[in-house]
């Protein structure tokens, strides 16, 4: 019996000692984790500008915005924007039933790039704009990255038509990006 008592007296000691251990793990590891997940943050945001300015990136959206604000949560593997060198290709596909012109449930459209331009304002805000144009599309691209983050919003606005689109998601060097591109139009 005293065996009994004394072997849960030291299991409820151990543990107790356990709890407290976990306890303060948490609290450093948060504020590690932060500190962490801050130059994470900044490692991205320095990979990413750099594919930028050597035009060999895609943004991978995993949100969708249309024109009147409606927005749906979309696969990012299959929503992108990419650019290689002079080269666009345009993509979305969205989780329905029916194919699509590209076979996964949207559009993908591969276009030239022309008036390529990147600025950088005073906050450290990256901001690329460029005209795409190929058969099946012929459209403003704008993407606004904030400072300190790879995360980006892309607004695709057409010439022909005003059915503006805005994808919401990371920007990754192309080498990094695990996109499907479905037939293009």
């Amino acid at each position: 019996m005293k065996k009994i008592v004394l072997f849960m007296i030291m299991t409820l000691t151990l543990l107790a000692g356990h709890i407290q251990a976990q306890d303060t793990e948490k609290k450093l590891s948060r504020e590690e984790k932060k500190a962490l997940q801050e130059q994470l943050d900044s490692l991205f945001a320095v990979e990413a500008i750099q594919a930028i300015n050597e035009k060999a990136f895609t943004l991978e959206a995993d949100q969708v915005v249309f024109k009147y604000g409606n927005m749906a949560y979309v696969n990012s593997n299959t929503n992108f924007v990419s650019v290689k060198g002079d080269k666009a290709v345009v993509q979305v596909a969205f989780n329905i039933p029916v194919s699509g012109p590209n076979g996964i449930g949207g559009v993908t459209v591969d276009g030239s790039v022309s008036d390529y331009e990147v600025k950088t304002d005073k906050k450290g805000n990256l901001s690329l704009s460029m005209n795409v144009m190929g058969t099946g599309i012929s459209a403003r691209v704008n993407i606004n990255m904030p400072k300190g983050t790879n995360k980006a919003t892309v607004e695709i606005n057409p010439n022909f038509n005003s059915n503006r689109m805005t994808l919401n998601g990371v920007v990754l060097p192309i080498q990094k990006s695990s996109v499907f591109k479905g037939r293009s139009l």
